[in-house]
Protein backbone atom coordinates (compact mmCIF):
# COMPACT_ATOMS: atom_id res chain seq x y z
CA UNK A 1 0.00 0.00 0.00
CA UNK A 2 1.27 3.44 -0.94
CA UNK A 3 0.02 6.67 0.60
CA UNK A 4 1.13 9.99 -0.84
CA UNK A 5 0.82 13.30 0.99
CA UNK A 6 2.22 16.81 1.07
CA UNK A 7 0.54 18.41 -1.90
CA UNK A 8 -0.93 21.89 -1.79
CA UNK A 9 -1.03 25.35 -3.28
CA UNK A 10 2.22 27.28 -3.64
CA UNK A 11 3.37 30.34 -5.53
CA UNK A 12 5.79 30.07 -8.40
CA UNK A 13 9.33 29.86 -7.10
CA UNK A 14 8.21 28.17 -3.91
CA UNK A 15 8.85 24.69 -2.58
CA UNK A 16 6.87 21.65 -1.53
CA UNK A 17 7.90 18.29 -0.16
CA UNK A 18 5.84 15.24 -1.07
CA UNK A 19 6.01 12.06 0.95
CA UNK A 20 4.91 8.55 0.19
CA UNK A 21 4.53 6.02 2.96
CA UNK A 22 4.56 2.37 2.00
CA UNK A 23 3.53 -0.72 3.86
CA UNK A 24 2.59 -4.30 3.35
CA UNK A 25 5.54 -5.39 1.23
CA UNK A 26 9.27 -5.55 1.44
CA UNK A 27 9.68 -2.29 -0.36
CA UNK A 28 13.41 -2.36 0.07
CA UNK A 29 13.21 -4.67 -2.93
CA UNK A 30 11.35 -2.09 -4.96
CA UNK A 31 12.36 0.86 -7.03
CA UNK A 32 10.19 3.85 -6.17
CA UNK A 33 8.98 6.46 -8.59
CA UNK A 34 7.05 9.69 -8.80
CA UNK A 35 4.77 10.50 -11.70
CA UNK A 36 2.39 13.33 -12.40
CA UNK A 37 -0.67 14.00 -14.49
CA UNK A 38 -1.83 17.44 -15.45
CA UNK A 39 -5.40 18.08 -16.64
CA UNK A 40 -5.86 16.88 -20.18
CA UNK A 41 -2.41 15.32 -20.34
CA UNK A 42 -1.05 11.83 -20.02
CA UNK A 43 0.69 10.77 -16.85
CA UNK A 44 4.42 11.39 -17.06
CA UNK A 45 7.50 10.24 -15.24
CA UNK A 46 9.04 12.70 -12.79
CA UNK A 47 11.68 10.94 -10.70
CA UNK A 48 12.80 7.52 -9.54
CA UNK A 49 15.10 6.09 -6.90
CA UNK A 50 16.65 2.66 -6.84
CA UNK A 51 15.71 0.08 -4.26
CA UNK A 52 18.90 0.75 -2.34
CA UNK A 53 18.65 4.50 -2.72
CA UNK A 54 21.98 4.82 -4.44
CA UNK A 55 20.72 5.76 -7.91
CA UNK A 56 18.20 8.31 -9.09
CA UNK A 57 16.60 9.33 -12.37
CA UNK A 58 14.82 12.56 -13.26
CA UNK A 59 12.76 13.89 -16.10
CA UNK A 60 14.58 16.66 -17.92
CA UNK A 61 11.85 19.11 -16.94
CA UNK A 62 12.63 18.75 -13.23
CA UNK A 63 16.37 18.16 -13.16
CA UNK A 64 18.12 20.52 -10.80
CA UNK A 65 14.85 21.47 -9.10
CA UNK A 66 13.48 18.21 -7.70
CA UNK A 67 15.22 15.69 -5.46
CA UNK A 68 13.97 12.19 -4.71
CA UNK A 69 15.06 10.33 -1.60
CA UNK A 70 14.01 7.36 0.49
CA UNK A 71 14.22 6.46 4.14
CA UNK A 72 14.24 2.71 4.60
CA UNK A 73 13.85 2.97 8.36
CA UNK A 74 10.67 5.00 8.00
CA UNK A 75 9.41 3.24 4.87
CA UNK A 76 8.98 6.51 3.07
CA UNK A 77 10.04 8.06 -0.20
CA UNK A 78 10.07 11.82 -0.63
CA UNK A 79 10.13 14.31 -3.45
CA UNK A 80 11.56 17.71 -2.59
CA UNK A 81 10.34 20.21 -5.16
CA UNK A 82 12.05 23.58 -5.37
CA UNK A 83 11.72 26.51 -7.77
CA UNK A 84 8.25 25.37 -8.66
CA UNK A 85 6.67 26.57 -11.88
CA UNK A 86 3.03 26.79 -12.93
CA UNK A 87 3.68 23.96 -15.38
CA UNK A 88 4.45 21.70 -12.42
CA UNK A 89 0.78 21.82 -11.50
CA UNK A 90 -0.54 18.26 -11.56
CA UNK A 91 -1.67 15.35 -9.47
CA UNK A 92 1.44 13.58 -8.26
CA UNK A 93 1.57 9.81 -7.72
CA UNK A 94 4.09 7.58 -6.06
CA UNK A 95 4.64 4.08 -7.38
CA UNK A 96 6.67 0.95 -6.76
CA UNK A 97 8.23 -1.57 -9.09
CA UNK A 98 9.99 -4.80 -8.24
CA UNK A 99 13.26 -3.94 -9.92
CA UNK A 100 16.48 -2.05 -9.30
CA UNK A 101 15.35 1.23 -10.84
CA UNK A 102 12.86 2.18 -13.54
CA UNK A 103 11.22 5.13 -15.27
CA UNK A 104 8.13 3.30 -16.50
CA UNK A 105 5.85 0.27 -16.15
CA UNK A 106 5.40 0.47 -12.41
CA UNK A 107 3.42 -2.22 -10.64
CA UNK A 108 1.87 -0.53 -7.64
CA UNK A 109 0.41 2.93 -7.33
CA UNK A 110 -0.69 5.17 -4.53
CA UNK A 111 -3.48 7.68 -4.67
CA UNK A 112 -2.47 11.06 -6.00
CA UNK A 113 -1.81 14.31 -4.21
CA UNK A 114 -2.62 17.61 -5.88
CA UNK A 115 0.11 20.18 -6.42
CA UNK A 116 -0.97 23.59 -7.67
CA UNK A 117 1.54 26.29 -8.51
CA UNK A 118 0.15 29.77 -8.99
CA UNK A 119 1.86 32.36 -11.17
Amino acid sequence: QLQASGGGLVQAGGSLRLSCAYSGRTFSNYAMGWFRQAPGKVREFVAAISRGGGSTRYADSVKGRFTVSRDAAKNTVSLQMNSLKPEDTAVYYCAAKLTLIATSDYDYWGQGTQVTVSS
